[in-house]
């Protein structure tokens, strides 16, 4: 669906659904939401769980066992999330996957034949490609197997030799992995423990830190089909306690580490998806686990024959002389003779033929060609059985002996025991053994290695093999691999100049015949849409006059933007700029010298003006008199103009100096020097420039004054520790005065004075002329004969306390084209964007990349009135904050007006201004692509919107690395037609994606630089927070005296340092580039280095040049410490590497605050947020961000701290001293009300004289009265407003009047507790909020008046928020390095502090630890040639008529690099994808055979956001199905919707439920009384779907097969990751008594093995087992999964089951979708309804919508914000009356809620005075007015289509022919309103 990624990291809407587990994954992984109701039994089970079970559980019997039961109901209450495992989740962190886990996911492959002929191979192969497809995807993993664990890589119901072929697998691939993944992936380690409990494995865990662990739950698709039928219908019973012992154990094994604190990631159901990894992820809860006593499965195993040791001591002795001499043998040959030796130690005929053709086997598998290997096998016989049986056993016996390793290595054999026994090819062999016809050609390679064999293993019957002359089985040919040819079938006819450019290397036959033949339905379906095609839109006259309705929904249109941008002007005015203030509104003017181009002439202004002109006298003009005399008379009116100024100049000096003394004298009256140094600091903030270069220097001066003054006092109690925050502060503000004009000697000399005094540094002052008194008296005379020098040196008083005061500028200087100095590095993004060059800055937050976007935007402004500049940004929420400060910052005036607008938002939500009349867009990427990909904006001329687009900004541009719209920025970049600016603080891999946008870029002859910065501006302090384990909560403490200056939360309670070196707990991820150090942590760790180096060990001595006094400065820069961090790094990477190391030590010593006893009550997160937020109010550490990526939880933490709030001021009301309060404001109200009814009887008639007024008082006492009123505490005292000590609010911050800011939320239809949670000072932020709320929410912060805001992350992307602390509350799988990086960069903004505290409230020290050590993610990009994009480039380039910007746009996509497929060189891959994409759309009758767009593209392209599923809707629309489905809609409405919602529900936001787990079906399936899992499609339905399937199977086999002829030449025969060359040469086989099948083409040589040919089940089938080396993305290839044919995983309900139930409730409980969700759900998918409807009017010419109309569309529930927005505009402009009918929207939600919101009537509110609104904008003809989809077509003049009946149920008109897409769409328009009904019914 179309998402502009709102809520960063939290889960799409039902992707917790889909999960292959048989668990409820509806929740986020917190358990406390499961207190919303979803599982309402759970907390029962739990008690049940925790009462019950014991220790004694590892003997499990039966299925009736209660241990068992409580495993299996405890596992069904965990809640996974569906996610990415490398972009949401882990990026590049290591994570490790249980061994046999992945063992029994490849070894229940469908397509592996296990069972009869048993192919270790190809289950070899497949665990290489799954591990390979991880590798891929740049996973990082290790894997380990367990001992105790070995049966549970077995299917659940295995027999006996089922059971000895997979433990024997087993053994074969772990050795497999052992001897040959290192070789070729040496970071991929292969483990074996005895056990989960060893030691060894928990000391392996503590090195590596494992982020999480890949498991299986024991979910398989076993006959899934028939437990879905049986649902409801009758009880369904286990086969096997196997089943249960199994299923028990895997989850056991989940729930242990779990309960250790690992997130475990289910590898059943695991999905790839370019290059996503997507799966279900079980959270470690917050909860604890049940404990459950490890288990393993009881299997019948029979008690190895022989002992393994004893076996190579008896028969290694025998061999050795051979093998010491030969090393033609290979280890599967070697254990081949060890166990047949061992079976047949002497001569027994009964076995000699089994032994013969097992030895003739192994000869084979050395040298017949892989190509060759596919056997057509009957079933073995039971000869062949028990033989196979006894062999594994003993073979896995020998592989588990502890010698063997050690004797392949002392003989430097090669590792091929993974391709030990291939059991087809056995039992062939011991077939034909059997009938005698086994015999080998003499002399060729085979033949002789079975003599060797039979030599070594059987000598005593190796004569007995007769070596047949005259039976000629093999011929020697050439090994040349030579595939069968296989028909690939031709292609149609197709043709286009644009694209054959592209594709002229593939060659295809073409299909010559007139047409592809069409099905009758079919053909009746292309008749009526050539009617429809025919048709004409009645015709108009385009000036006629405007008719009633369409002047009042232009009105209405134009009055809603002008609300949206009055809006938008507050919301502005929010915004300040990086120190603070207001941000200046910029009047732009061309430029008319850059000739259009915008660029800028790097000269001074004041150069320009101190220029002189050159002397231009020519000389005996004019007489010399006359000059000189001319001259004279100027000078004197020079001189003259220059007194007049100075005299104003001296006036504005004295002025200004006079206002200062005036100001000092009052600031001199306050007792505390805090408040001086606070009201100083304040003074000048608001004074203008001049103003501060006159007294600047004399106002921090006494700013100085009032910290010497509290050092002073400090140093008297012998206290100097306590304040040496104080003096950090006291030397920052000396060393600002350095560079601060206004310098006076006065000033000079007493800072000079006060650096002697404490003993700091000398530094240097500019000399100064102007003598001027202070007027104030310096504090320094006052500290005679006190010692107020620093401790123990100046350099380490820096270093521990002034760090975040240092100079932070890089090589800085001043450059005329920006307002502050630049950096180096921003200096060259200035010069790059002159040059129109392209850029990708990578630098932090706070680092200073904001100023980038508004110098692009001037440029463009200033170029010329035409061009246009793109902002694009990854959510709404970064979209409006661009638009507000562009509104904020520029102003332009356009000539000849034209409907032109600086700016302009467009979201699919709403528009602000005309998107294509404004030099500034700021949009969503979707958006961004529709109108280039739109043809109405590619026009061939320059005013063409395409051809005026001067540069794309990209901002987040590390956004293309996420599942779901990553793929659309991918297009983007390469679509994009000029340069672009590219920005992001977050880029794991900025080389290699610099390389790849380069490479972009240059194609399309734009030059692109890399611009980066490491560094932060502003540092992060990390601090671990523990909760006291009780709270007596009576308000909010005081901040504390000590908080003043200072820095941090090293002294506040509950709260642990984090020192940055103390994360690095894992050596092997070394230092992240990004991990920076303070100034105090490099201190600290130079100190702990020093003291744990060991002396005379020069490997691990700290070099004397790292002792700060000789490395640094007397005044440390932030540069200095920079470069002495480096230093320090490098000492530490060298100790990291290795383990006899001090880093150990030293990493003990960094860790000691975090390692002691935490009481993180992470279970318990709701209650002791508020102890957190008091702590930090008492710090003086708010405002505060807390980041929650759980929606649900984001709500339920603010709801409690406003209840802890609110029970706790209710007690306070209730004490006698409030009563009393509250008496004394009622005594005093009815006192005024008597003395106000005596004055209106006293009233006298109205007099003459001046000094009485109307109401009998003179004007004296009603001054006093009015005195009395403002200053009476009992006047103001109001008992119902939240007090002071149990509200975050900061009163004095807030500018509005409240009250109207509660009743404009209210008449949004806000919460009524979120409004009261906002008068306490607590927002809430997540994309489910309204978003005149999170506006709300904003403005309120930035403002200051809230000062805790909770949020997802919504806040966490670019949102100008400043904050000081940031906090993580609780854990999540979302968090991860990406967002903590993202969320954590909101701390300590540039301009507002110096220091960012970020907090750990609820997450575990360990996972606190990873993230800081944690290394972002790479981008890896996507595969972004879909076949919707390819239909709508069609369409572009054919309906703008071939138009330069779309040809640039094809050859733009088409020709560049691909960042997920790594380079150029898999261009034909893609070429050859494109064209069957072609030649499917042709087939489909979508395009003709030149390209042009036919019948239902349009439609397609509309629904571009629900690929693939469009398709298999356009199949049952083409194919007639829909036609027939509503023939009788007017007769039998419920029962045709019905099928038609079923219909809908199987093709649009498809989730697979769970795995069909029998459990489930009965506790939740059978009982619920929702429908859970969809019902079978209709037949009809289903054999159009599965044709279409079908065809498109055959469309991409053919282009497989095309792409292998033309350029794979060789065969397959090496494993995919180890690359171990599998079979031989041997000739190719004539004829033979083995049933050899035909070698494979499309398929993999390896897959082959198990009998498989070219013929493909299903698309699936074909993407899955694909040869290597042939790119084939599912994904992308257009079709849909029928169930139960094509997938085994049931379809989920919820959108059928709520339309026919309408409960939410249900959807929750039974179909497992989280309430936060529902919305989200519900309304994609009337969007996708409302896309239908709309798309099927357009193609009827029903209506006349363009592709950009298309953008207007909304789901239901936007549409309800929307119409709220609107109603709230009315009644704000339609006065009372229209407010009640508002408010009656209203009335029972404050009801419900208990909390009061003031009524229009009773409250006094300020009404505000609109602004004017600036800028002009072009109305948007029906925006979000236009004509609802269930009223009948109408003509442009409002009046019905001639010749047209209507239908009175839905409008639609009645004709003749064409009448049936007509009821399709009366069809689709009934759906849309009962199923919006339903919908909006939810929020009555």
């Amino acid at each position: 669906m179309v998402s502009t990624n709102e809520d960063a990291g939290e889960a799409s809407t039902i992707e917790a659904l889909s999960g292959p587990s048989r668990i409820p994954a509806d929740a986020s992984g917190s358990s406390d939401e499961l207190d919303d109701g979803n599982f309402p039994n759970e907390p029962e089970i739990d008690n049940e769980i925790r009462d019950d079970v014991s220790s004694n559980t590892s003997d499990i019997e039966s299925q009736d066992s209660q241990a068992s039961k409580h495993v299996l109901r405890w596992y069904r209450t965990t809640h996974p999330r569906f996610v990415d495992l490398v972009g949401d989740y882990a990026g590049n962190e290591l994570f490790l996957i249980e061994g046999d886990s992945l063992l029994l996911h490849c070894f229940a492959a469908p397509d592996l034949d296990f069972q009869n002929g048993y192919q270790l191979l190809h289950a070899t192969f497949l665990v290489e490609r799954f591990l390979q497809a991880l590798l891929q995807r740049k996973c990082n993993f290790h894997i380990a197997f367990f001992d105790e664990n070995k049966w549970l890589s077995l299917p659940s119901t295995s027999s006996p030799l089922l059971q000895e072929k997979c433990v024997f697998a087993r053994a074969a691939i772990v050795r497999h992995l052992q001897i040959n993944l290192g070789k070729t992936d040496p970071n991929v380690q292969i483990n074996e423990f005895c056990s989960l409990r060893s030691r060894s494995f928990r000391d392996y865990l503590m090195q590596t830190g494992m982020y999480f662990v890949m498991c299986h739950d024991g979910a398989l698709a076993e006959n899934n089909e028939a437990q879905v039928e049986k649902a409801g219908k009758e009880p369904i019973t286990r086969e096997s306690d196997k089943v249960v012992q199994s299923d028990v154990a895997r989850r056991v094994i989940i729930a242990y580490f779990l309960r250790d604190g690992y997130n475990v990631a289910l590898i059943n159901g695991l999905k790839w998806h370019d290059t996503k990894v997507m799966t279900a992820v079980l959270e470690s809860p917050s909860r604890t686990v049940p404990f459950f006593e490890l288990c393993s499965p009881h299997f019948d195993q029979q008690l190895p024959e022989y002992n393994a040791n004893s076996l190579l001591d008896q028969e290694i002795p025998k061999l050795r002389e051979y093998l010491d001499a030969n090393k033609t043998l290979t280890e599967r040959e070697v254990l081949s003779v060890l166990v047949v030796r061992a079976i047949f130690p002497g001569s027994q005929p009964d076995i000699e033929v089994m032994v013969t053709s097992f030895l003739y086997h192994s000869a084979m598998l050395r040298h017949l060609p892989l190509h060759r290997r596919s056997i057509n096998s009957n079933r073995a016989s039971e000869e062949t059985d028990t033989f196979l049986q006894k062999l594994l056993r003993i073979a896995t016996e020998i592989l588990h002996c502890d010698r063997w390793p050690e004797l392949m290595q002392d003989w430097c054999i090669s590792c091929d025991v993974g391709d030990f026994v291939d059991g087809r090819l056995l039992n062939a062999c011991s077939e034909a053994g059997r009938n005698g016809s086994l015999a080998l050609q003499p002399g060729i390679g085979a033949a002789e290695t079975w003599k060797l064999l039979t030599k070594l293993a059987a000598p005593q019957f190796g004569k007995s093999l007769a070596i047949k002359d005259d039976v000629p089985l093999y011929e020697r040919q050439s090994s040349q691999f030579h595939a069968p040819h296989i028909e690939t079938g031709a292609v149609l006819p197709f043709s286009n100049h644009v694209f054959d450019t592209h594709m002229e290397s593939i060659r295809l036959s073409i299909d010559k015949s007139p047409s592809s033949e069409l099905s009758r339905d079919a053909a009746t379906i292309f008749r009526e849409l050539s009617h429809w095609h025919n048709a004409k839109r009645p015709l108009t006259s385009t000036k006629a006059n405007p008719t009633p309705q369409t002047q009042l929904q232009e009105l209405k249109a134009q009055k809603r933007n002008q609300r949206f941008m009055a809006e938008m002007q507050n919301y502005s005015a929010s915004l300040t700029h990086s120190v603070g203030g207001s941000l200046k509104r910029e009047t732009i003017q061309v430029d008319t010298s850059t000739n259009g181009q915008g660029s800028h002439k790097n000269i001074s202004k004041k150069y320009v003006q101190n220029k002189q002109p050159a002397d231009k006298s020519s000389g005996g003009t004019k007489p010399e008199h006359s000059k000189k005399n001319k001259n004279a008379g100027k000078r004197a009116r020079e001189e003259k103009l220059e007194a007049e100024q100075s005299r104003k100049a001296e006036e504005k000096v004295a002025i200004a100096i006079s206002a200062w003394q005036n100001s000092c004298r009052v600031y001199e009256a306050q007792r505390y020097p805090q408040v001086q140094y606070t009201s100083a600091k304040g003074y000048l903030d608001t004074i203008d420039e001049k103003k501060r270069e006159i007294i600047g220097a004399e106002v921090k001066c006494y700013m100085l004054n009032a910290l010497l003054r509290l050092w002073i006092s400090q140093c008297r109690t012998n206290d100097k520790n306590k304040g040496f925050p104080i003096l950090a502060l006291a030397f920052d503000t000396i060393r600002s005065i350095q560079t601060t004009p206004g310098l006076t000697r006065t000033v000079v000399n007493n800072v000079k004075e006060t650096i002697k005094a404490l003993g700091f540094s000398q530094m240097s002052f500019r000399d100064s002329s102007v003598e001027r008194p202070l007027p104030f008296q310096f504090s320094l005379a006052q500290s005679r004969g006190l010692n107020l020098t620093v401790h123990p040196s100046p350099l380490s008083f820096q270093l521990a306390y002034c760090g975040p005061y240092m100079d932070r500028n890089f090589d800085d200087a001043p450059d005329d084209r920006v307002p502050f100095r630049p950096d180096g590095w921003q200096r060259k993004v200035l010069d790059e964007i002159d040059a129109g060059h392209s850029l990708l800055v990578v630098a932090p937050t706070s680092a200073g990349k904001t100023f980038i976007s508004f110098y692009a935007m001037r440029q463009v402004l200033r170029a010329s009135n035409e061009g246009v500049l793109v902002y694009v940004a990854p959510t709404k929420a970064l979209v409006n904050q661009i638009a507000a400060e562009i509104e904020a910052r520029f102003s332009k005036t356009f000539p000849h007006g034209g409907g032109k607008s600086v700016w302009a938002i467009h979201t699919r939500d709403y528009r602000i201004n005309n998107p294509t009349g404004c030099q500034v867009l700021v949009t969503v990427p979707h958006v961004l692509q529709i109108m280039l990909l739109s043809p109405s904006n590619a026009g061939a001329g320059d005013k063409s919107w395409s051809n005026r687009v001067k540069r794309i900004i990209f901002d987040e541009v590390h956004s293309i690395g996420q599942a779901e719209d990553g793929v659309v920025w991918e297009q983007l970049l390469l679509l994009a037609p000029c340069p672009i600016i590219a920005l992001s603080a977050t880029i794991g891999n900025p080389e290699s994606f610099s390389d790849w946008l380069e490479s972009t870029q240059k194609s399309l002859g734009h030059e692109l630089t890399m611009v980066r910065h490491p560094y932060r501006y502003s540092d992060l302090r990390k601090f671990v927070y523990s909760a006291p384990t009780e709270f007596p909560f009576a308000g909010l403490p005081e901040p504390v005296d000590t908080s003043f200056a200072r820095l941090g939360l090293d002294e506040a309670r509950g709260f642990a340092f984090l020192h940055p070196v103390a994360s690095l707990v894992n050596k092997s991820r070394g230092i992240p580039d990004d991990l920076h150090l303070e100034a105090r942590d490099c201190e600290t760790l130079w100190q702990a280095m020093k003291r744990h180096q060991v002396q005379g060990e020069k490997r691990w001595d700290v070099p004397d040049k790292l002792d700060p006094e000789s490395q640094l400065p007397s005044v440390v820069r932030k540069i200095d410490v920079i470069k002495w961090e480096a230093g320090l790094k490098e000492v530490l990477r060298s100790w990291m590497a290795d383990n006899s190391s001090p880093f150990d030590k030293v990493l003990d010593e960094l860790s000691k605050p975090i390692n002691r006893p935490i009481h993180s009550h992470t279970s318990n997160l709701r209650m002791t947020t508020l102890p957190l937020l008091c702590s930090l109010h008492e710090q003086d550490a708010l405002p505060a961000l807390l980041f929650n990526y759980n929606r649900t939880e984001c709500e339920a933490i603010a709801r409690t701290v406003l209840s802890q709030l609110k029970h706790a001021e209710d007690k306070y009301k209730a004490t006698p001293k409030f009563q009393k309060r509250v008496k004394e404001k009622e005594d005093w109200e009815k006192a005024k009300a008597l003395e106000a009814a005596k004055k209106t009887a006293k009233k006298p008639i109205k007099g003459k004289k001046g000094d009485e007024q109307d109401d009998g008082l003179t004007s004296k006492e009603m001054q006093r009265d009015a005195a009395e009123t403002d200053f009476s505490s009992i006047a103001s005292f109001d008992p119902e407003a939240p007090l002071d000590k149990f509200s975050f609010a900061n009163t004095k911050k807030l500018s509005e009047d409240l009250d109207e800011i509660k009743m404009k939320l209210h008449k949004r239809g806000i919460d009524l507790w979120l409004i009261a949670a906002l008068c306490r000072g607590i927002g809430v932020h997540h994309a489910g909020m309204n978003r005149g709320y999170r506006q709300t929410v904003e403005m309120l912060f930035r403002a200051g008046f809230l000062r805790v805001v909770i949020a997802t992350g919504t806040l966490a992307l670019g949102i100008n928020m400043p904050t000081r602390t940031v906090v993580f509350s609780g854990d999540s799988v979302f968090l991860t390095a990406l967002n903590y990086r993202q969320a954590a960069g909101r701390a300590g903004r540039r301009g507002f502090d110096v220091l960012g505290n970020v907090v750990f409230h609820g997450v575990t020290p360990d996972k606190v630890c990873r993230l800081v050590s944690s290394r972002l993610p790479e981008l890896n990009g996507h595969f972004p040639i879909t076949t919707t994009l390819v239909l709508r480039l069609f369409s572009l380039l054919h309906e703008s008529k071939n138009s330069p910007f779309a040809v640039r746009a094809i050859n733009s996509l088409l020709s560049q690099p691909r960042l997920y497929m790594g380079s150029s060189e898999r261009k034909t891959e893609v070429l050859h994808h494109l064209r069957f994409s072609i030649e499917y759309l042709r087939r489909q009758h979508l395009l003709d055979s030149t390209g042009a767009p036919l019948n239902f593209a349009g439609c397609l392209a509309h629904l571009y956001y629900t690929e693939n599923s469009s398709f298999a809707f356009h199949a049952l629309l083409k194919g007639g199905y829909f036609h027939g489905l509503c023939r009788n809609i007017r007769k039998n409405p419920p029962a045709i919707l019905e099928t038609l919602m079923l219909i809908m529900s199987h093709i649009f936001g498809r989730h697979e439920c769970r795995r069909a787990d029998k459990d489930f079906i009965e506790d939740i399936v059978k009982r619920s009384s929702s429908v859970v899992f969809l019902p079978k499609l209709p037949e009809q339905a289903v054999k159009i779907l599965r044709a279409h399937n079908q065809e498109t199977l055959d469309i991409f086999s053919t282009y497989v097969k095309t792409y292998v002829d033309q350029h794979m030449k060789e065969p397959e025969t090496c494993l995919p990751l180890t690359k171990v060359k599998i079979g031989g040469d041997m000739p190719t086989m004539q004829e033979s008594s083995l049933p050899v099948l035909p070698p494979t083409k499309v398929r993999s040589a390896f897959v082959a093995l198990s009998g498989h040919d070219d013929h493909f089940r299903s698309i699936s089938d074909l993407c899955r087992t694909a040869r290597d080396g042939v790119f084939l993305e599912e994904a992308v290839i257009p079709h849909v999964d029928i169930y139960p044919e094509e997938t085994d995983t049931p379809l989920n309900a919820y959108l059928y089951d709520f339309f026919r139930n309408g409960s939410v409730q249900d959807l929750a409980r039974a179909n497992g979708i989280r309430k936060g969700d529902v919305w989200f759900a519900l309304n994609d998918f009337s969007l996708v309804l409302a896309t239908i409807v709309t798309s099927l009017q357009n193609f009827m010419k029903l209506t006349d919508n363009s592709d950009m109309d298309m953008l207007d569309l909304k789901g239901a529930f936007d549409a309800r914000e929307d119409s709220k927005d609107n109603d709230l505009f009315e009644a704000e402009e339609g006065g009372e009356e229209a407010e009640q009918n508002l408010d009656s929207e209203q009335g029972p939600s404050q009801m419900r809620t208990g909390y009061q919101v003031p009524s229009p009537s009773s409250t006094t509110t300020k009404k505000m005075k609109a602004k004017k609104v600036a800028d002009s904008w072009e109305d948007d003809d029906a925006e979000d007015e236009q004509t609802p989809v269930d009223t009948p077509p109408t003509s442009p003049t409002g009046t019905l289509t001639p010749s047209v009946e209507m239908h009175s149920s839905t409008g639609i008109a009645d004709v003749g022919e064409g009448k049936g897409l007509l009821l399709v769409l009366e069809a689709f328009i009934r759906l849309k309103k009962e199923f919006d009904e339903k919908f909006r019914a939810i929020w009555a």
